[in-house]
């Protein structure tokens, strides 16, 4: 194999491919590299770690076709370290030689054979508009867990509505729902679970603030995002998601509307004295004259500060976690939102003002 690339090109390239080489004690050694390819004017790096699969493409002078097992780190370190221009590389079964500039480095390859082919899914894509996904993912994909030991919770359910698509994630302590109206990429009624750690490398590699598309295929046992600058192909997680639908009262009572930012501000303003103790929550102590948030921890101290709100309901005192709480409203989108309660101890939701298809389920902290 021999290709000649401009440095920058395959920097990031590497960059994208690299976020899937696993660092686990116990993993094939072969996992530690990418797969490099070159043929037919491109080259293609691949990062694995038989869980996740992340592939990146971009346009090289290929001299020779031609693949190779480069040791990621030491080959993405050496690639970034290299002056602007243009990188010459050349491999064979024992050695890699890279060159750009007075530079020269030659490093030990990995046997290409040993690498795993992970199974991609077959069948046209269903495409999905790349703007509205990386919105989605953004607001889903934090609320699920990263707890291992329960591996249902680690993933987010894609499920199929009347009018679209459905994304939902908790890990027990919150929960976050997204319906994107329009948007198909399931056949029939079948709901999957696709990892969380997988979609969170999706919404990074789709552009936010451009016009893209991002191609969907969901097989049997995998899933495939094909995406402008990379492809990420994932195993799905076997199980039964919870039933979440239970835990959505039709109604809510009691109702906090205010505006995101300010409230945002003032929640991690008291956070400060929260975070001295762990598990010191925050307080909300609701009324139609006020709205108070309160920290209190043991021996350190206590914060307290009155926010601009409207609420309708009885009078009540609701704790949060104040992370959690955090996560809900920065994801809300709009100028304000709205808190809805049941009582102390039920499941409370954050919600846009409008709505816009996105809920924020969130447990209440019992405090006495």
């Amino acid at each position: 194999m021999k290709f000649r690339c401009e440095r920058d090109a395959l920097v990031e390239a590497v960059g994208i491919a690299q976020r899937a080489v696993t660092a686990r004690a116990g993993a094939l050694p072969v996992l530690s590299g990418l797969l490099i390819t070159a043929s037919g004017g491109e080259l293609r790096l691949v990062g694995s770690d038989l869980e996740i699969t992340i592939s990146a493409t971009t346009t090289a002078d290929t001299i020779e076709d031609g693949m190779a097992v480069m040791q990621a780190r030491l080959f993405g370190d050496i690639i970034r370290a290299l002056e602007s221009g243009s990188v010459t590389v050349e491999a064979d079964a024992d050695e890699a030689r890279i060159s750009a500039g007075r530079s020269d480095f030659a490093l030990r390859v990995l046997p290409a054979e040993e690498f795993p082919r992970v199974p991609e899914p077959t069948g046209e894509g269903v495409r999905i508009d790349g703007a509205i996904l990386a919105d989605a993912l953004r607001q889903v994909v934090p609320a699920a867990s990263r707890d291992d030991a329960r591996p249902i919770l680690t993933g987010v359910q894609l499920e199929p509505t009347d009018t679209g698509l459905r994304l939902v994630a908790t890990d027990s302590y919150r929960l976050a729902l997204r319906d994107l109206e329009g948007e198909q990429a399931l056949v029939g009624d079948r709901s999957v679970l696709v990892p969380a750690k997988a979609l969170a490398e999706v919404q990074r590699l789709l552009p936010a603030d451009t016009a893209s598309e991002a191609s969907v295929v969901i097989g049997e046992r995998e899933a495939m995002f094909d995406l402008e600058a990379a492809r990420v192909t994932t195993r799905l997680i076997e199980g039964e998601f919870p039933n979440y639908r239970q835990l959505l009262p039709s109604d809510y009572p009691n109702r906090l509307t205010v505006e995101r930012e300010p409230f945002i501000e003032a929640v991690k303003r008291v956070r400060l004295v929260a975070q001295s103790r762990e598990g010191a929550p925050i307080r909300l102590s609701l009324s139609s004259a006020k709205v108070e948030l309160m920290a209190q921890a043991q021996d350190v101290g206590e914060a307290h500060e009155l926010v601009d709100a409207k609420y309708e309901g009885e009078d009540m005192t609701v704790a949060f976690n104040p992370e959690f709480l955090l996560d809900g409203a920065g994801v809300v989108t709009g100028e304000e939102l709205i808190l809805e309660t049941l009582d102390p101890l039920k499941p409370a939701t954050l919600r846009a003002v409008d709505g816009a298809g996105f809920l924020y389920l969130l447990m209440p902290v019992r405090v006495s």
